[in-house]
């Protein structure tokens, strides 16, 4: 019986132990893939009650309307109770060191003014409530996301609280303002009572006003002659204060005149009894210094000759140092030739210490001769010193015969002035006294005059008063009558104040609140979904994505299993070679993708539109991704699994199997339509959950025409390889 290649190819993959296993083992990668990963992620929102969050409330509470306010607490009640996360209730330090330590996925705060803020609603600058949100993004991004949308319940459920209890307040409110107007009701129906007397009294005081407008123009004329002899006193007192106000200040200036002489008297004769004494001060100190001047003179001619000893001594010193120095010159130029038969060491210590001899002597006889010159300099100032000292002398015996005369002088000075001194004093007593009479006169005269410019000024004010009072009166007369319509027009008013002020509490009365009252104010929209193809779960929602990869993944393991071109016996024919490889990959492609809808679909319990529709697009999308491996790999060998995967990549980037198409960079956006995975997750999603058909088969035909194109490109291949390798072998058999 002759063997046929399809035949062949399956009893060498099934007697080759190191194909059969691999290959096993491959049918299951699209479940490994798509299973593990769906099972992974299938409902990852049902366990996020055991996701650590820290909850720390600073909150200190606060007293509103006289209620107490604890809602830092209220909150964490509802969180733990919300069963959300896994509320844990800590300390502010705990929570820091749990984040570090990555114990906690995120840290909701408190702040210690959480109560106070709600109260300031009303306040002319209200301050909102805030919440202090800390995620770990760096241990796990996706748990922070997923944190945001909880804290936007949590405000969402904090604004509620809030606005509920300020609803009540204001329902309170109007409750109260509807009891008010009914009290402002009983109050305008006492203002009509009182508005009606009104009306009666504005018609008498419209008579009384008409008689006083003729009496005030009596009053008027004689307020005016008032006036007039008020004026004319007014002026002559004016004159009389002028002239008093003259002498008097003459008076003060005389009075302070002979104040000065006799405190200036006073104090000369005690300044002349200083001058004396002092004089007599000055006679002993000048005798004193003639004795001292004496002896100062015998000490600077003893110094200027002890200065000239010393000079000369100090030049012989200069000279000594200066021959000291030389012999030290002298005395290295001679030790010279024998510290060089010395070892190094002492010849350098040596020469060491002669130039340090030779530079001490050079400074001493640089010293001495600053000395001579300083002892020389010093014998020339005790010289003129002395002389100056003998000038001194003639001159302080001078200065001693006048201050001697000079102080017997000083007596009849100091009698003159006590005379001086007693003759002022009489003189100031004297203008004191008149002063005294002068400032009596004056003030009674200002007094006077203040007087009548007083009684001038009132006297024109009631001129002026009286005849505004008349004009006036008139006019007032005049506006008691628009009074007496006004106060009917009031009347009227008020009657119909009191009926709209009952109205109003009988509306403000039908206003009864409730809890679902204060609820609707608080939260008066709510939010239903109405989802049009919902998915119930996140497994479900990625199933088109996840098998798509899988199957991908397990078609490219294929190729390196099973060899895609290697016959298991000497090919016969192009088409014959091809059906063979096709005829195994057809088999593993259908075992595959059966093998993964049964675990997603039974294992995991996926629920979906249509099953069969959802199976055959499995088998669809598997023989599509094998045929375009197969192309690939039979083509450009190990190079094209290279290129299958980064097909795969760009697939995994293009398709919106996870985000939606929109939201990648639109350069990519370009190859989504280029590529099969973007249309095996569309029937994928048709099938599952959308249900739409006509899409569905939209898309299973632009698989179906890329596994077409695949395999003819690769049957074509075939054609050729065959011709090149195995043509003539094929003849010769033939032959």
């Amino acid at each position: 019986m002759k063997k046929t290649m399809t035949g062949a190819e399956w009893k060498q993959l099934l007697r080759t132990r190191k194909m059969i296993v691999p290959m096993i083992a491959i049918l299951f990668i699209p479940v490994l893939y798509a299973g593990m990963f769906l099972w992974a992620f299938w409902d990852p929102y049902a366990n996020m009650d055991a996701l650590p969050v820290a909850v720390v409330n600073m909150d200190e509470g606060a007293d509103y309307e006289g209620e107490h306010l604890d809602l830092g607490n209220e909150l964490v009640d509802k969180l733990v109770d919300s069963k959300q996360f896994d509320f844990q209730g800590i300390s502010k330090e705990e929570a820091r060191k749990g984040l570090q330590d990555q114990d906690y996925y995120m840290t909701i705060e408190i702040p210690d003014n959480f109560s106070q803020h709600a109260t300031t609603l009303l306040d002319e600058t209200p301050e909102k409530l805030a919440l202090i949100y800390k995620p770990n993004e760096g241990f796990n991004f996706l748990s922070a996301q997923i944190g945001e949308t909880a804290m936007d319940r949590i405000k969402a459920e904090v604004n509620e609280k809030v606005s509920a209890t300020y609803a009540e307040q204001l329902f309170d409110s109007i409750k109260e303002m509807g009891d008010g107007f009914g009290d402002a009701a009983e109050g305008a129906g006492k203002l009509h009572d009182g508005s009606g007397k009104l009306v009666s009294g504005t018609d008498d005081l419209k008579g009384y006003l008409e008689q006083l407008a003729s009496s005030t123009v009596t009053l008027a004329d004689g307020s005016d002659r008032l006036k007039k002899g008020v004026a004319e006193a007014a002026n002559g007192a004016s004159s009389l204060n002028s002239g008093l106000g003259t002498l008097a200040s003459g008076v003060n200036e005389l009075q302070g005149g002979s104040q000065k002489a006799a405190a200036g008297a006073t104090d000369l004769k005690s300044g002349i009894a200083q001058y004396t004494q002092g004089v007599g001060k000055l006679a002993s100190s000048y005798q004193q210094i003639g004795a001292k001047e004496k002896e100062f003179g015998a000490g600077v001619a003893n110094l200027a000759e002890k200065s000239g000893s010393l000079n000369a001594a100090a030049g012989q010193l200069t000279g000594g140092a200066q021959q000291v120095n030389a012999g030290i010159a002298q005395l290295s130029d001679q030790l010279a030739p024998i510290l060089a038969q010395l070892p190094e060491e002492q010849q350098a210590a040596l020469k060491g210490a002669l130039g340090q001899l030779k530079q001490g002597s050079a400074q001493v006889a640089g010293g001495l001769g600053e000395l001579s010159a300083g002892t020389g300099a010093l014998q020339t100032g005790a010289k003129q010193l002395n002389g100056a000292a003998g000038q001194l002398a003639g001159a302080h015996s001078q200065a001693l015969a006048g201050v001697n005369e000079l102080n017997s002088k000083s007596g009849q000075l100091l009698a003159g002035a006590s005379s001086l001194a007693d003759g002022n004093a009489a003189l100031n007593a004297g203008v004191g006294k008149l002063a005294a009479g002068a400032s009596a006169a004056k003030e009674g005269s200002s007094q006077l005059v203040n007087g009548l410019t007083a009684l001038n000024e009132g006297s024109k004010t009631l001129t002026d008063g009286t005849g505004t009072l008349a004009s006036k009166s008139r006019e007032l007369a005049n506006g008691s009558a628009a009074l007496a319509d006004g106060a009917k027009e009031l009347n009227e008013g008020t009657g119909t104040l009191q009926e709209k002020l009952a109205e109003a509490n009988e509306t403000a009365s039908e206003v009864k609140p409730t809890d679902k009252t204060y609820d609707m104010a608080a939260a008066p929209v709510d939010v239903e979904k109405d989802a049009v193809n919902e998915v119930p779960n996140y497994g479900t929602g990625f199933a088109p994505y996840f098998l798509s990869l899988g199957l991908f993944v397990g078609a490219l393991l294929l190729s390196i299993v099973f060899p895609l071109i290697e016959p298991a016996i000497s090919p016969t024919g192009p088409f014959r070679w091809f059906a063979s490889k096709v005829s195994v990959l057809a088999v593993v492609g259908l075992i595959q993708a059966l093998l993964a809808v049964a675990i997603i679909k039974y294992g995991l319990g996926m629920e979906t539109i249509d099953t069969p529709m959802f199976i055959l697009t499995a088998v669809i999308t598997s023989y599509t991704f094998i045929a375009l491996v197969q192309l690939f790999v039979s083509v450009l060998s190990d190079a094209g699994r290279f290129v299958a995967i980064l097909v795969l990549i760009m697939q995994l980037v293009t398709s919106a199997g996870t985000f939606p198409l929109e939201l990648i960079p639109e350069p990519l956006q370009i190859f989504n339509k280029f590529l099969p995975m973007t249309y095996s997750v569309q029937a994928f999603k048709a099938s599952i959950s959308t249900g739409d058909m006509q899409h569905l088969w939209a898309s299973n035909g632009v698989l179906l025409g890329f596994m077409v194109v695949c395999l003819a490109l690769t049957a074509g291949y075939f054609a050729l390889l065959f011709s090149k390798r195995y043509s003539k072998n094929q003849e010769i058999a033939e032959a």
